[in-house]
């Protein structure tokens, strides 16, 4: 028995939920997602509540169950609140600079300047040099962008250079010891 796929999931008002078999589409005040529900999992709508039923009792359905019923919580999530991962850059030198709310220039150490542009549905926005805020409505589109960006330099453990997520604990090593 599932425990994550079988709470309810509550819709908040102002978004609206279309159900076609296994398809399902979200429409919120900030845009709209619509997802293919695996493994023959659907979905059931009674007034304000939805559920999310599996077919039978296999191992696979069972699986899926959970998985599905928070895809669907994070769609609904989504076109409601949106989702921001924030990102914070240590070094000196490092910095980041908005060019519009889709592109981003990052001084990361290197001899040039890395250009990153944003996907579809994904904004950016640098309230300082050392923060950049990664803001969209998919869940899985907006921690792939924020990894894209950490991917650049990585932080490293001796002088914890490098981009980092805010609640990101780097373990510092030390350093070789003088004589």
């Amino acid at each position: 028995m599932s425990r994550v796929g079988n709470a309810p999931i509550t819709v908040p008002s102002g978004v609206e939920i279309a159900i076609d078999g296994s398809n399902i589409t979200v429409k919120g005040s900030k845009g709209e997602l619509s997802r293919e529900l695996p493994g023959g999992v659907t979905a059931n709508l009674d007034e304000q509540t939805l559920t999310v039923v599996r077919p039978d009792d296999s191992k696979e359905s069972r699986a899926f169950h959970g998985l599905s019923r928070s895809l669907v919580q994070n769609m609904i999530v989504g076109v409601s609140e949106g989702f921001v991962k924030e990102l914070q850059i240590q070094g000196v030198g490092y910095r980041a600079t908005a060019k519009g709310s889709n592109t981003l220039e990052l001084a990361l150490g290197f001899s040039h300047p890395v250009n990153i542009e944003a996907p579809e549905g994904i904004e950016f926005e640098v309230p300082a040099q050392t923060q950049i805020l990664v803001k969209g409505i998919d869940k899985q589109l907006v921690g792939q962008v924020a990894a894209d960006i950490r991917k650049w330099r990585k932080p490293e453990p001796y002088k914890g250079k490098g981009i980092r997520y805010t609640d990101e604990r780097v373990i510092r090593k030390a350093g070789k010891a003088a004589k």
